[in-house]
């Protein structure tokens, strides 16, 4: 569904962020993206979605993301930012989740639709009249997931999904991101959260492609991790 082809970027010529990146996410992976600080993370994430215009070739569901495709390549992505103030800037959680579906050119009762599929499908329906300033951290996160799975996308891109909760509000969001049935790639520095929600890991070193594979087989090898300035999840060491 995501293809990267022989993709770069660069912010300052002559100091590439992103060098020569090929891979391909298949339809419904839950893909863990990990590395250090400065690895590549985010910009990666940023191309995917058409925020920064790299050199290569990035493909989903068989759309180039150029400005040409933009509109129809972000209907199929849906973005969980890290701060989720950056993201609900609506008085009420339903509001925000009007916003995305009414913006496609839904109809009221067809937005109201999905609004109210979503919330189900997370078991929020509490919170679709409350007042966003009045959410808990955990609760406003999820009311920014619940606000991406109102577009109904077919993948769902998180940067840092459990940043700055509680033990509690982090357990509810990765069951959350479990039961998403989207692929799912994630940005994540906590390695114990991607053991949880992923299948797959691509580490990511000095914007190159150090490892990809099974989450378990590059999670537990200690000499992998420690060589690119990660440590094993918490629960192995």
């Amino acid at each position: 569904m995501i293809e990267l082809r022989n993709v770069s970027f660069a912010y300052e010529k002559d100091h590439p962020v992103l060098r020569r990146i090929t891979l391909t996410i298949r339809d419904g992976e839950a893909v863990g993206l990990v590395g250090a600080n400065g690895a590549g993370k985010s910009t990666l994430m940023k191309v995917l979605l058409g925020l920064e215009e790299a050199q290569g070739s990035v493909l989903v569901d068989g759309l180039e993301v150029t400005k040409k495709n933009l509109a129809q390549v972000r209907q199929r992505l849906g973005f969980v930012l890290q701060n989720s103030d950056n993201q609900m800037f609506m008085p009420t959680v339903y509001e925000d989740m009007m916003f995305g579906p009414l913006n496609y050119g839904l109809s009221r009762e067809e937005a109201e639709a999905r609004v109210d599929r979503a919330l189900r499908q997370l078991g929020l329906e509490d919170l679709k009249h409350r007042h966003n300033h009045r959410l808990s951290g955990g609760e406003k996160r999820m009311a920014a997931i619940a606000t991406i799975l109102a577009m109904e996308p077919e993948a769902v891109l998180m940067d840092e999904p459990t940043s700055a909760l509680d033990p509690y509000n982090r357990r509810i969001i990765i069951r959350t991101i479990r039961s998403l049935p989207q692929t799912k790639i994630i940005t994540s520095h906590d390695l114990d959260m991607i053991m949880d929600t992923c299948d797959r890991v691509i580490l990511l070193s000095a914007g190159e492609v150090a490892a990809d594979g099974p989450a378990d087989r590059i999670l537990r090898d200690r000499t992998l991790l420690e060589a690119n300035r990660l440590e094993l999840p918490l629960r192995l060491q």
